[in-house]
């Protein structure tokens, strides 16, 4: 990439608030629409098929829904593994949860683990991460929230298979991304799931 770190952040910046004002803009029964899209394509895939622990986040109002699909995933009797942002850093540790009442509001204001009711999780075999993204590009690069969270668990952690999730609307031909920023396998919006070459 050629722009300096200032440029990108400025860059990247400009696209949260795009994307940010896209979703805002979604009425209820269109964003509901797609969220269930969304979710019928990701329980379709072979890999949450075979997988034995789903990694998830929980979502706020403008993002992808994912609590359906932490219910469907229960009910399918996976393990369902939520992240919890660490204070004054910038890692997350998991926790495994049996319902939604394992949760309470926590940093930024989303929903996390209490970690008194909940096992935290380091070992993740046989599991699908599912990352969230405010955009992705065609190659499998996203447009965070800039708190790079995930992207320093996805860098620690190459052995897992990870689905983007996102609207069709928040994708884009090719996002600007720095060394640091990694790809995911697998994005999936409300029309079309797409396989990532991350050789490519």
């Amino acid at each position: 990439m050629n722009s300096g770190f200032t440029d990108i952040r400025e860059y990247k910046k400009a696209l949260r608030a795009k994307y940010k004002e896209f979703r805002r803009n979604m009425s209820d029964t269109e964003k509901a629409d797609k969220d269930n899209a969304v979710l019928q394509k990701i329980v379709s895939t072979a890999v949450y098929k075979s997988c034995e622990m789903l990694l998830t986040y929980v979502s706020t109002a403008i993002e992808v829904d994912t609590k359906g699909l932490i219910d469907i995933a229960l009910k399918d009797g996976k393990a369902v593994i939520v992240p919890k942002c660490v204070d004054g850093t910038r890692e997350m540790k998991f926790y495994e949860i049996h319902s939604l009442d394992d949760l309470e509001i926590c940093t930024f204001g989303v929903l996390e683990p209490i970690p008194d009711k909940c096992r935290e999780i380091t070992a993740f075999e046989n599991a699908v991460c599912i990352v969230p993204g405010l955009a992705f590009d065609l190659c499998g690069y996203r447009l965070g929230y800039g708190g790079g969270y995930y992207d320093r668990f996805l860098s620690a952690h190459a052995e897992l298979f990870n689905i983007g999730i996102c609207y069709c609307g928040c994708t884009v031909n090719r996002l600007e991304h720095g060394r640091f920023d990694v790809p995911v396998n697998m994005l999936i919006t409300e029309k079309y799931m797409r396989k990532i070459n991350k050789g490519a």
